[in-house]
């Protein structure tokens, strides 16, 4: 269906039949069109943008990559171009400015409107990744002594340069916001009641400066649409609505996944990313995690001359290191997950230390006696030789469990996104760690 309408568009552009391409994309839904204009060359995605309608070509330029967004404006005359920002959401406008180099976005806050300029600079004078930087000032504010047929007369005047009239916010005289209607309550109202008698006072709204993830956890658990946003002295600065949560949460949770498997977060898609990027954004953790496996070689080599003694002992490490590296990365997925929900805080360390320790014993008991009955029936490695490596293993599993849970809690109480202590880090650590308690009970079992 999609190379179809491809090939469809692709003809209507090369037999310039521009008024049907016109009539083909405006037919469309605007996220669809930008996906199909996606899969056009460089050049006809250009020429395809300056065709469509004005009114039309915003709409579709809001949901096009940030790269093809750029290519656009980069071709676009001064005037031009400014017209697009004029008739972006002033988020949307922001969120394109920030990509752009330092003189591309003088010349275009220059040739926006005096109205789109200053909504911008509000903007973007509030902290990367806040409520603030991500909020939108396009909204229907109303007051609370005008009367419904007043507030559905301004619904009519702003709301076709608003992000939503689902929901208008109610502001007293300060423009400290007071309450909220619903469109449906005004359209059901009579028209001389007042918006002060009806409208909602109990108002949950999210501060400026609140991290974009934690505005995220607002949103989730009230189950809202849009949000305001108010300043600290609680006066009404823009709203945030679902849609730019959306965004967020792919966000996060992409930039979690890549802390996660140890590469430094990328905000480009990995077909749009070059060699030369991935390599720069992998190689940094790869060299301190090869570094720091050097430890691991240090070890084995300080009991060199005891694993000659007892040759056996060298098959099981690869066993025992990756147990232990799978266990602490067991640990510490859930605790991440739990600590980016809200779900774990710092008073519940001895809680999730106790619960840990017990899913531990299980787990290596667990593991240690199916092991042995291998070692003893298949192997026949012998008793002490079974029982250095089933000890080794249970030990290995609770200490594995512990620094999963710990290093992350410890990370995000430092300030640190838990996320970098997932599990190559602690895999590292806990191999380590499994290699010394290893040769210490070998010792101990075997008096090596």
């Amino acid at each position: 269906m999609e190379e179809r309408k491809l090939q469809e568009l692709t003809e209507l552009l090369d037999s310039k039949q521009y008024t049907r391409l016109r009539q083909f994309l405006g037919e469309m839904n605007d996220a669809d069109a930008a996906a199909l204009m996606e899969e056009l060359k460089e050049e006809a995605l250009v020429k395809v943008f300056r065709i469509l309608p004005k009114d039309l070509a915003a709409d579709v330029f809001s949901y096009l990559q940030v790269e093809s967004q750029q290519l656009i404006i980069t071709s676009l005359s001064d005037r031009e171009a400014a017209n697009v920002i004029d008739n972006l959401m002033a988020d949307d406008a922001v969120d394109l400015l920030e990509e752009m180099p330092a003189n591309v976005v003088d010349k275009l806050l220059e040739n926006a409107r005096p109205d789109t300029r200053q909504a911008i600079n509000h903007l973007l004078r509030y902290p990367e990744d806040s409520a603030g930087s991500i909020m939108t000032v396009e909204y229907v504010a109303l007051k609370e002594n005008d009367t419904v047929a007043q507030a559905i007369e301004r619904i009519r005047t702003v709301g076709l340069d608003s992000e939503t009239i689902n929901i208008c916010y109610v502001l007293d005289a300060k423009r400290r916001l007071v309450g909220t209607v619903a469109l449906r309550y005004l359209l059901l109202s009579q028209e001389d009641e007042v918006i002060g008698d009806i409208m909602h006072e109990n108002v949950i709204s999210i501060n400026t400066l609140m991290d974009q993830e934690q505005v995220a956890a607002q949103f989730k658990k009230y189950d809202f649409t849009a949000m305001p946003v108010v300043d600290n002295e609680e006066r009404l600065v823009g709203i945030i609505t679902v849609d730019d949560i959306v965004d967020i949460m792919e966000e996060e949770a992409t930039e979690d996944m890549e802390k996660m498997a140890a590469i430094v977060p990328s905000d480009k898609p990995y077909m749009r990313t070059s060699v030369g990027e991935t390599y720069r954004k992998r190689i940094p953790w790869l060299l301190l995690l090869m570094i720091s496996a050097t430890f691991t070689g240090a070890i084995i080599s300080s009991f060199e001359e005891a694993l000659s003694v007892y040759a056996a002992l060298i098959a099981f490490i690869p066993m025992l290191m990756d147990t232990g590296g799978n266990a602490g990365g067991q640990a510490s997925v859930t605790i991440i997950r739990g600590l980016s929900l809200g779900e774990i805080e710092y008073r519940d360390v001895p809680r999730v230390i106790w619960k840990e320790i017990r899913v531990a014993l299980l787990c290596g008991f667990t593991l240690a006696a199916a092991n042995f009955a291998k070692l003893m029936l298949f192997d026949r490695v012998g008793l002490y030789v079974s029982l250095t490596v089933c000890l080794t293993l249970v030990a290995a599993v609770i200490m594995a469990m512990l620094v999963g849970c710990l290093l992350p809690v410890g990370a995000k109480r430092l300030g640190f996104d838990p996320a970098v202590m997932a599990s190559p880090f602690i895999t590292t650590i806990v191999d380590a760690l499994s290699l010394i308690v290893y040769f210490r009970v070998a010792s101990a079992v075997l008096g090596i």
